[in-house]
């Protein structure tokens, strides 16, 4: 009975590893991921500045006759937050991606700079410089 348990046990481990990429990793990228998530916890969440909390995003139409729209600035923030987090996080991927050459990978970074710089603008939103959007004008 032992037997045909852990003989079933193997079949249905096989059949699960079929289905799930999780299993189907090698050792080095399934490392990559836990080390990906471990930094990802390791990040601080970002702070809005104190001059907005409570504050209030209004969006009033040039058009007459349409409402306006309203959202709390700390929905607005976390956001601006998410975005930064996602780009980060492609950056980090385009960069380890082994099928990407060096020359590809500047390219692709050089977009991403761009990306950053075009997202400065909502740097008054954060408390700290730290977290702040970096385009590739400023050297902290």
């Amino acid at each position: 009975m032992i037997e045909s348990t852990s003989e079933h046990t193997c079949q249905g481990a096989q059949s699960y590893q079929e289905h799930s990429p999780v299993l189907s990793l090698t050792v080095e990228e399934f490392r990559q991921l836990v080390a990906q998530s471990v930094r990802a916890e390791d990040e601080p969440q970002a702070e809005m500045a104190l001059r907005w909390e409570g504050g209030e995003l209004i969006l009033k139409p040039g058009v007459g006759g349409t409402q306006e729209k309203s959202m709390p600035l700390d929905t607005f923030f976390h956001k601006i937050v998410m975005v930064r987090d996602r780009l980060r996080v492609l950056e980090q991927k385009l960069n380890s991606n082994p099928k990407l050459s060096d020359a590809e990978k500047v390219e692709m970074q050089q977009y991403i700079t761009t990306i950053y710089g075009s997202l400065t603008s909502f740097n008054i939103f954060f408390r700290y410089r730290d977290d702040q959007f970096r385009g590739s004008g400023r050297k902290d």
